[in-house]
């Protein structure tokens, strides 16, 4: 699933808006009418949709119109169609917001980090370069998609939730694997090691995922790095 279907037609500017919403570190999916993004988003969903209006065929007004049907995931409209009568059209169809082309990227880039922090703030975990998305079991460095097994991404998760406080290896240990495990503790280290090899600049020298001698281990945040 992409986080942001942009739906654009002039393919030049839609691959521009979605190389900046990349580099915020968001998936992204670009559609270049209305049957492609209604057939993108019917098979695998998204959590927002940026949508032009003057699009061939089916227009925004009716994508919008068709997702409203059924989901109530956040469309923000993006248009030259300028006219109070259009804005209101839009807004009452069930989108969310509507700018005006040309607009201002860092502005439109604000809009979208508030629209996804109040929607999916509880669904996702964000630290500098890393975010994690917990409902879609992803991670990604960069933007970048980092392929984790299901009990890298478990580890991962309880120790991000848990950022600055030291999680004791058996504490650890059960909370991944359970009590009634066959597996050793000595997986632990071995999972800890491969997360470092994925995530971290230097394995060797980890900055986030650290070793607390005796004890266990312990995130830290880009903040406290």
């Amino acid at each position: 699933m992409a986080d942001i279907i942009v739906v654009e037609d002039h393919e030049e500017i839609g691959e521009l808006l979605s190389d900046f919403l990349r580099a915020e570190g968001y998936d992204t999916y670009l559609a270049l009418n209305g049957e492609e993004a209604l057939e993108v988003y019917e098979a695998e969903g998204a959590k927002l949709m940026l949508l032009d209006l003057m699009l061939p065929g089916m227009d925004g007004f009716a994508v919008c119109s068709r997702i409203r049907e059924n989901s109530n995931t956040p469309i923000f409209i993006l248009s030259a169609r300028d006219s109070k009568e259009d804005q209101l059209n839009g807004l009452l169809l069930g989108a969310d917001g509507y700018m005006e082309k040309p607009y201002d990227i860092d502005i439109l880039l604000a809009k979208v980090k508030g629209i996804m922090k109040r929607r999916y703030s509880s669904e996702e975990i964000e630290d500098g370069d890393f975010r994690l998305d917990k409902p879609g079991r992803r991670v990604y460095r960069k933007g970048q998609e980092v392929m984790l097994t299901a009990k890298e991404f478990d580890l991962l998760l309880t120790l991000m939730e848990n950022k600055g406080k030291v999680l004791g290896k058996e504490e650890l240990f059960y909370k991944i694997w359970g009590f009634d495990s066959e597996s050793e503790p000595q997986t632990l280290t071995v999972h800890i090691k491969w997360l470092r090899e994925k995530l971290e600049q230097n394995p060797k020298k980890p900055e986030h995922i650290l070793t607390v001698w005796g004890v266990g281990y312990r995130y830290i945040s880009e903040e406290e790095g």
